[in-house]
Parts: C-alpha cells; sequence; structure tokens
C-alpha cells in the first residue's frame, strides 16, 4: 500500500476548491482545511475525514482514498449550502488535478448526506468523494 500522496491529494483538493470561482461567489474565502477557533462565517466548506485503502499492484503503489468535503450554513433551510455542495462537486468531479507526488487516475463523487446538526438552524451536507492515486 502506499499513503505516500495522501498529503498531495489533499493540498490539491484545497487549491482546487480555494480557487473555484463558481464555490468563491457562494462562500468567499470561507474554505477551509479544517474549520477555525473563533466565530465562523454563516456558509462554510472544510474537508472532512479520509478513508484509504490499499489499490496497489505488482508494478505500482496505489491508494483509493475516500475523502469528504462538508458544507456548513447557519441558515434556517438547505438551500445555500445545496448550492455550494453542488460546485464542490463541479469542482472535483473528473478533476484533473495535479498532484505532488503521485498521479491522479480517477476521482469520482460517492455520497452525500444532508442533515440539521442540534435543535437550531445549522445545517450540513457532507459529500465524500473517491479519488484512486498512483504512487510508484
Amino acid at each position: 500500500m502506499s499513503y505516500g500522496a495522501a498529503a498531495a491529494l489533499q493540498a490539491a483538493v484545497f487549491q482546487r476548491l480555494a480557487g473555484d470561482p463558481a464555490l468563491a461567489a457562494l462562500v468567499g474565502e470561507a474554505v477551509f482545511d479544517a474549520a477555525p477557533g473563533g466565530p465562523l462565517p454563516p456558509l462554510y466548506v472544510t474537508l472532512g475525514p479520509e478513508v484509504v485503502r490499499d489499490r496497489s499492484d505488482a508494478t505500482h503503489g496505489g491508494a483509493e482514498h475516500e475523502f469528504a468535503v462538508e458544507i456548513v450554513t447557519q441558515a434556517a433551510g438547505f438551500a445555500g449550502a445545496k448550492a455550494a455542495a453542488a460546485a464542490v462537486s463541479d469542482a472535483l468531479v473528473d478533476a484533473d488535478l495535479a498532484l505532488a507526488r503521485g498521479r491522479l487516475v480517477r476521482l469520482d463523487f460517492w455520497t452525500a448526506k444532508a442533515v440539521r446538526v442540534g435543535a437550531g438552524a445549522m445545517r450540513q451536507i457532507t459529500l465524500t468523494f473517491r479519488a484512486f492515486v498512483e504512487d510508484s
């Protein structure tokens, strides 16, 4: 197994989202690797958890990265969060990301889950993507 390209994949995903004009029109600069402390914007995007599985073969190291991107809003409804989630998906699905280590073979949407958080107005959408990365 090769976990060696994990940091490179995370950096490339973050750069893609932080630089995407359609997503920026909805959340501004509120794209985070991890949510910062203190007051948060009313709508923001953060990178979530990751699960990695070995996909090596006899000649190449490789891994399947199942990673989450979370969209969080303080609004009472899901409309704004769903618009941001669509922009995230559009930015990542089949993206040709250049990695500092390894090579991205494929990047696909996998699942989405939309929930109300607690008893308040906060809503969260968790998008899960699968990336296949070769690391020779």
